[in-house]
């Protein structure tokens, strides 16, 4: 947390409605630590902390707090609300700051009660802090307000744009600054390492366009800068580079993907086998090694050798085949060949295959990131499931259809209809009772997949939700509305 006042960080929303009840004059700042711009403002209401030390500041990691953040339909960040007499006054959304101050000395009382707090009239502390920082996100962005929407996906079109710069290059690297100027220490050390494997790549300088700055973030859920890519996947941010490269990996990387190497045409051609083949008579490896790697490919009927852990890739192209395992909804489970260099080196002679990911299903290699895609694309990782007979998981989204139509009449709920765990919920049970209609619940607090993935199924972000024959009703408010106008019994019957 930035220093300079006293903010508290809250972590339950019984713990902030004491708080605002108390009646003094509350600043609520919603952030998230992977947005640039909460950091940012973090600093500003640290120092209004200072100049107002009669207000509560207080904190909410909006991820990590859903049920404040719902509360408050807060849909992006950095978010901030404000409490006068225990009563919610105002909000703001977007890096303003001096928005921020101004509205803060509202609820709070200015420095100089015969004039609005103006960044420059602030004061001992949030002032300087004010001015500094409306000059960043003018250099930044244009001097507009900015806010970072929780993580939700990028636009088709903003998709399609990353798309074409990360094949721009066989090899892309999105950057601070440019590869004869960078502007961060982690950029500088990328393009050291490039250079050092002489291999060609484009850049992106990602200062300059805080729409790609922020959207690729989300396109490849990895929230740091530089991303470096090669044949269109991701491979890492700098730690990952410079690890691949002092382990000889990314050379690998670079040959198995066809990547010229600047002043070397035979290079290529000189190595020993192309990295693909079935597994032959292990060659230089002890019994025990041996055992051990045929142990762990037959762990699983689909097997997954791969940079990280599922929820977790440490690689571009570990993370494509997680996501086309769960595309094709098979379980598999994986090894983490990071954790043990002797079955990462071991599996390469082994199977005959000089790179990671390698997937195996019923013992048998399957192939890397390339041919596992190809296979995906073109029907026949499908068949080759079928056919080893694997069977096929419940996705996400077939489970929320299945709950939606679980009954004619679904509430998803807090609680239960005997015992409801929030006033919303109690209410639309109430008055479903009170109609005489029988319905089936969820009781969306027993599980939080379902909870979070049910919000983007239906694109409604709060709770409780009614259906009605698979097509959402909507929640409390317009349950209520129904109820009062004497509809909800024909609605629920049409």
């Amino acid at each position: 947390m930035a220093g300079g006042g006293t903010v508290k960080d809250v972590h339950s929303k019984a713990e902030l409605e004491k708080m605002v009840g108390e009646g003094s004059s509350v600043i609520l700042h919603f952030w998230a630590g992977w947005c640039e711009a909460s950091k940012h403002m973090d600093e500003v209401f640290s120092h209004l902390s200072t100049d107002f030390p009669h207000a509560h500041f207080i904190r909410v990691e909006a991820e990590e707090q859903p049920d404040i953040s719902e509360a408050y339909s807060v849909s992006a960040v950095p978010y901030f609300v404000f409490f006068k007499d225990g009563k919610l006054v105002d909000t703001l959304e977007g890096a303003d700051p001096s928005s921020l101050a101004n509205k803060v000395a509202k609820v709070s009382g200015s420095v100089n009660h015969s004039e609005p707090a103006a960044p420059a009239s602030l004061g001992m502390a949030a002032g300087p802090t004010v001015l500094e920082t409306v000059k960043e996100f003018a250099k930044d962005s244009g001097s507009s307000p900015l806010s970072t929407h929780l993580p939700s996906g990028p636009s088709d079109e903003l998709s399609t744009k990353l798309k074409q710069l990360i094949n721009s290059h066989p090899v892309m690297l999105f950057m601070k600054g440019s590869p004869e100027e960078p502007k961060c220490g982690f950029s500088q050390k990328v393009i050291d390492i490039l250079r050092k494997e002489n291999v060609k790549f484009g850049s992106f300088d990602i200062l300059t366009d805080q729409v790609v700055r922020e959207g690729l973030k989300n396109f490849s859920n990895w929230p740091t800068y530089p991303q470096l890519y090669c044949k269109g996947e991701l491979l890492g941010g700098s730690d990952i580079a410079i690890a691949m490269h002092e382990s000889g990996e990314l050379k690998e990387v670079f040959r198995d993907h066809g990547i010229d190497i600047i002043g070397s045409s035979n290079e290529k051609a000189a190595e020993s086998g192309s990295g693909k083949g079935g597994i032959s008579q292990p060659n230089g490896l002890s019994e025990t090694v041996s055992s051990r790697l045929a142990n762990l490919i037959h762990s699983s009927p689909v097997m997954l050798f791969m940079k990280g852990k599922p929820e977790e890739p440490k690689c571009g192209f570990s993370r494509k085949v997680v996501e086309i395992l769960q595309q094709e909804k098979v379980e598999f489970k994986s090894f983490d060949i990071l954790l043990d260099d002797e079955i990462r080196q071991g599996l390469k002679v082994y199977s005959n295959w000089s790179s990671y990911p390698q997937l195996y299903i019923k013992g048998e290699l399957i192939g890397g990131s390339d041919i596992v895609l190809e296979m995906h694309k073109s029907g026949e990782l499908q068949r080759a499931i079928a056919e080893k007979g694997i069977a096929r998981t419940e996705s996400l989204e077939d489970r929320l259809k299945n709950l939606v139509n679980g009954s004619p009449l679904m509430l998803f709920m807090k609680g239960t209809p005997d015992a409801p765990r929030c006033g919303f919920s109690s209410k639309v049970v109430n008055a479903l009772k009170e109609e005489g209609v029988s319905f089936g619940s969820f009781d969306i607090l027993s599980d939080d997949e379902v909870r979070q993935g049910l919000k983007t199924f239906s694109n409604w972000p709060t709770y409780p939700q009614l259906y009605y024959k698979g097509e959402l009703i909507g929640g409390c408010d317009i349950i209520m509305e129904l109820r009062n106008n004497g509809e909800l019994k024909s609605t629920l019957s049409e």
